[in-house]
């Protein structure tokens, strides 16, 4: 049958989770205070203490170890406070972090104007560091390195400049997005804050943070784009409003310098009849500036306008990156990898920012799966939000993996730096799992999840505070640590084929006027279901790809490999396997009828669910002596309520989270000399939850009941 795709959505939504309310939930919290006599341990993954034979290094298109020994990061984020534990905290987080298969953090909002922060609070400006912050800053880095995790410095995040800073209309900038790749002020800035940080000396380590192998990564900006302010209509100079948030215009004064520092690029750039005959087109007098498009012209704009103005705005870009990481290498001395932003506007074409920031060393991108769409109700004034809570399995053409798949480009490394099915998803239980296989399958370099937490551990509690919290979710961290012997092993084998692109200059910049049905690769003839089936990458943007070739959007979508295979018809009977010798998995809607996989079959009461087995000595799951298996549905909050649509929350509930237990039977098969199979059901910090249970012999191999009591997970011990 045909993939029907994103149509199906409001079906879909119709229907609902119809079972949903009906099944009970049960409590189950994830112990991260308390790390000691965990079953499932997986600190053997890390290699400590982080970056001790040196840097983290780019070499071939792949992140290596300085040996040449590939390296790929499973992360995941800390925000705001997170980044500043006690000290007395710091060495347990990083305990917790290291036996899910952390291996590195990436950092971010340490800048931030609305949680703990570097800059020191109470002065004018922001140009002075605090020292009590730094110091705990300092501490977590040391306790993380000296188990293994790597760390990732994210620069200019969340600066909100203050009046001492001299930079103008500061009060009306919000997080200061885009004025930083043509304000000489906000530049100068930038480069003494990064300057700050990153020669300051870390006492625990003994080094500075420019010449410390354990920071893998350093970031300059976080989902900053002036192409994409330029087609989102943020660069109008209509803002009058104070502290206007995220994603904002700015105000007239920033309006009038652009359109002065583009009319001066077009007098460099252009002849005196060429500037006539723009001036024609725009249909302005001699002595008048040119003004700058507005999306609403775009359509309708003659090419050479457009053109011109996109190649002004991508070659600020360029000037800003490129400025940046000269600055950082040559005169600061960073000795890692520098990335400079994320390609994260999926509905609008990314090329023109991947033109810049893949010069750099590492290219990112960032996804999330149905992100919180935000609202204020017109009767209490309070902020909502709305999700369309559908699942991914539905939808594979438009699903994360293919949209991330768009961004990697040849001969740079390339990681993921935020991705998450954000609370409160009920189909969240797919995510880690499937993301872990399709970026081994395309060979990506790293993940980070976002985000392990927001605020200070004091204020830690145990249930979902927000949309983007993984630390107290018992589904995600379950699924995260089957995701780390998956990703970082390697276990799903990298395609045997990979589709190049290639996109000349005027192709990427006449993609930011192609529609959003367009979306997310903006690349006429190019099928949404290769990312599916083949690797693919994109080669430079000189030249464009002639032809693609025509690929099927039937379904299942099969890997090259053979590993993965991700079912799809069009109503709710999507599901993705993977099958491997070291992990087998069955993801999304199994029907009762039951699955079966090479090692594992599983006849379930649950509508939607995942349930993955991995090795945890290394050996086949045929030979293996440990057995990691997680099984999982959906997550909650204690006495959560749902609107009637099931698209937002009218009660975020109260302590403690609480999981749909996957119920049924699960059947190991041809597993080899056997002599007893010994099931370990755990509890939130991996210890044995009640006694154990023994598999029960039947004609398919070795049977076992899951469900009760109530866990997401099971350590299988194997006795030949």
């Amino acid at each position: 049958m045909k993939y029907v795709g994103v149509s199906l959505l409001s079906v879909i939504l119709l229907v609902g989770f119809a079972s949903a309310q009906e099944v009970p939930m049960k409590p189950f919290t994830m112990d991260w205070r308390d790390n000691s006599g965990a079953l499932v341990d997986l600190s053997f993954l890390l290699d400590a203490p982080a970056g001790k034979a040196g840097f983290v290094r780019a070499h071939g298109g792949k992140l290596v170890k300085p040996n040449g020994v590939r390296f790929r990061i499973w992360g995941l984020n800390v925000t705001g406070s997170c980044c500043f534990p006690s000290k007395e905290d710091a060495p347990i987080v990083a305990d917790h972090l290291a036996r899910f298969g952390i291996n590195c953090v990436r950092f971010h909002f340490l800048d931030s104007n609305w949680s703990a922060s570097v800059f020191v609070k109470g002065r004018d400006d922001t140009r002075a560091l605090d020292p009590q912050q730094l110091d705990k800053l300092d501490f977590f880095v040391w306790q993380l390195k000296r188990r293994g995790i790597y760390t990732n410095i994210n620069l200019n995040v969340g600066r909100n400049y203050r009046k001492g800073d001299g930079v103008r209309d500061y009060e009306y900038l919000g997080l200061a997005k885009v004025v930083n790749y043509f304000d000489e002020r906000v530049q100068m800035l930038h480069r003494e804050y990064a300057k700050q940080l990153l020669t300051h000396r870390n006492p625990y380590t003994k080094s500075q943070y420019r010449e410390e192998p354990a920071v893998a990564i350093v970031e300059l900006v976080n989902e900053n784009s002036i192409v994409e302010a330029w087609f989102s209509d943020r660069l109008l100079g209509r803002n009058t409003g104070k502290r206007p948030g995220t994603w904002a215009d700015f105000t007239p004064w920033y309006a009038e310098q652009l359109t002065k520092k583009y009319n001066a690029w077009l007098s460099q750039r252009l002849s005196a009849a060429e500037l006539e005959e723009l001036r024609e087109i725009a249909g302005v007098k001699e002595d008048d500036p040119i003004p700058r498009l507005t999306a609403g012209q775009f359509a309708d704009a003659p090419e050479k306008r457009f053109h011109l103005e996109a190649q002004f705005y991508m070659g600020l870009e360029r000037e800003y990156f490129d400025g940046m990481y000269r600055y950082l290498k040559q005169e600061v001395g960073v000795k890692s990898l520098i990335a400079g932003t994320s390609d994260h506007n999926h509905w609008k074409s990314g090329y023109p920012l991947l033109c810049s920031t893949s010069r750099l060393d590492v290219v990112d991108g960032h996804v999330y799966w149905q992100h919180p769409r935000y609202l204020t109700d017109p009767k209490t004034k309070k902020r909502t939000f709305s999700i369309p809570n559908t699942p991914m399995v539905n939808d594979p053409l438009n699903s994360t993996v293919v949209q991330l798949s768009r961004s990697a480009v040849t001969g740079r490394p390339y990681t993921v730096s935020e991705t998450n099915h954000p609370f409160p998803n009920e189909y969240a239980c797919e995510g880690v799992g499937i993301l872990a296989a399709y970026a081994s399958f395309h060979d990506w370099d790293g993940i980070f999840f976002y985000t392990f937490e927001h605020k200070d551990p004091d204020e830690w509690q145990d249930r979902m505070p927000g949309h983007f919290e993984i630390r107290p979710d018992p589904v995600k961290m379950a699924n995260l640590a089957a995701g780390a012997l998956m990703f970082l092993r390697s276990d799903v084998r990298p395609a045997t084929e990979t589709i190049y692109r290639s996109y000349s200059r005027w192709q990427v910049r006449e993609s930011i006027r192609l529609p959003s049905s367009a979306r997310p690769y903006f690349t006429p003839g190019f099928a949404l279901s290769i990312p599916l089936k083949h690797s693919t990458r994109i080669t430079g943007f000189d030249k464009a790809t002639e032809r693609y070739r025509e690929v099927s959007t039937d379904s299942p979508f099969v890997s090259d490999t053979g590993d993965l295979i991700w079912h799809c018809t069009g109503g709710r009977d999507g599901r993705v396997t993977i099958e491997t010798e070291r992990t087998q998995a069955l993801i999304g809607y199994l029907g009762r009828a039951g699955r079966t996989l090479r090692n594992i079959s599983a006849e379930l009461e649950n509508e939607f669910c995942s349930v993955m087995l991995c090795s945890l000595d290394g050996e086949p799951i045929s030979k293996a002596g440990r057995l990691l298996l997680v099984a999982t549905a959906r997550s909650a909050n204690t006495g959560m309520k749902w609107n009637q649509k099931r698209t937002s929350l009218l009660d975020w509930g109260i302590e403690p989270t609480v999981i749909e237990p996957v119920k049924g039977k699960v059947t190991l098969r041809d597993i080899a000399e056997v002599s007893s199979i010994e099931v370990i059901l755990l509890d939130g910090a991996g210890r044995p939850l009640g006694p154990s249970i023994a598999a029960r012999k039947v004609a398919g191999g070795y049977e076992m009941q899951l469900g009760e009591p109530a866990t997401t997970w099971y350590l299988i011990r194997i006795e030949r």
